[in-house]
């Protein structure tokens, strides 16, 4: 389901890894329908008209998926024809889905509620404000029973490259991806990548430069002493920029850091663990593992066994 001013990118994404399963297979393991609220074109956000072949409930044949793909913020209102399909179809167990702003019409209709969903990092704040019984994370993308939702981009094709290995085996998904020309398929609880300045907003400039320091010295880390001292402000003024600001005092926030990095690390490269600890700047296999499982709930080694 495309609605006006859809990003053209995420629609291709979601259903180009689909095309290409089947074609890998040399079956039809999917069947793809574009639907549309109203007849004729839908223009993308990019001003390239998409031609549907249906409109609401225009099939004969029962839906297992329908994923909504719609620009955020949502221009106007969600049509109710919409609406009223969307709740039809979540009575009847069809799996929605909600790429970039399509989510939010899923929240709007109602069949979000009590759900883990995600959308756009531009549009957290407002959906979380307006629909409270969403969950929302700021993840890459959420599949939560039978709902599915991304932060539209690039991850509406790690979100379907998944739904593919979990319904056909992880080898297709995995030569889907080489179709691609990507390194990997990324998981779902690695977060969006949000831009330094849209996280911290009207921030001092000072809170920037000890964020992008710390971004720079994963392997060896400076203490918070050390990062004032670079900055030229006292440990307490900058204790108390990361409180404002961040809600965590600087040591949890580069510790936080340094463990992401490491978990990509572990998820994408053979490195060994202890590597990994020296890299991550952690003195040793035996701390980095303490303090990997305190912040993932998981060992290092576990995370490689996922």
């Amino acid at each position: 389901m495309v609605l006006p001013g859809f990003s053209l990118l995420a629609e291709a994404c979601a259903t180009e890894p689909l095309f290409v399963a089947n074609r890998l297979e040399g079956r039809p393991l999917y069947r793809l329908t574009t639907f549309a609220t109203a007849s004729g074109p839908v223009t993308s956000a990019s001003q390239q008209a998409l031609v549907p072949q249906a409109g609401i409930g225009e099939v004969d044949d029962p839906l297992d998926l329908l994923l909504v793909c719609a620009p955020g913020p949502l221009s106007g209102r969600v049509p109710e024809a919409l609406v009223d399909w969307l709740r039809r179809l979540a009575g009847g167990g069809v799996l929605l889905g909600g790429i970039g702003g399509g989510t939010e019409v899923l929240a709007r209709a109602g069949v979000l509620d009590g759900y883990r969903a995600t959308l756009p990092w531009q549009r957290f704040d407002a959906v979380a404000d307006a629909f409270p019984r969403v969950l929302l994370s700021r993840q890459l993308f959420e599949i939560d029973r039978d709902r599915l939702t991304c932060g539209g981009g690039t991850a509406a094709m790690d979100m379907m490259m998944t739904l593919v290995g979990s319904q056909h085996g992880p080898r297709l998904a995995e030569r889907i991806s080489e179709h691609f020309v990507l390194e990997r398929i990324r998981m779902g609880d690695e977060p969006q990548h949000v831009p330094l300045r849209a996280r911290l907003g009207h921030a001092p400039e000072s809170l920037a430069e000890a964020v992008a320091l710390m971004e720079a010295n994963i392997e060896e880390p400076l203490t918070t002493h050390e990062l004032a001292e670079h900055l030229g402000i006292s440990r307490r003024q900058l204790e108390r920029l990361f409180k404002k600001y961040l809600q965590a005092v600087p040591s949890r926030y580069y510790l936080d850091l340094r463990l992401q990095r490491a978990r990509r690390l572990l998820r994408e490269s053979d490195h060994p663990a202890g590597e990994i600890a020296l890299l991550t700047g952690f003195s040793s296999a035996a701390h980095f593992s303490t303090a990997y499982r305190n912040h993932f709930g998981i060992t290092p080694r576990e995370e490689r066994m996922t």
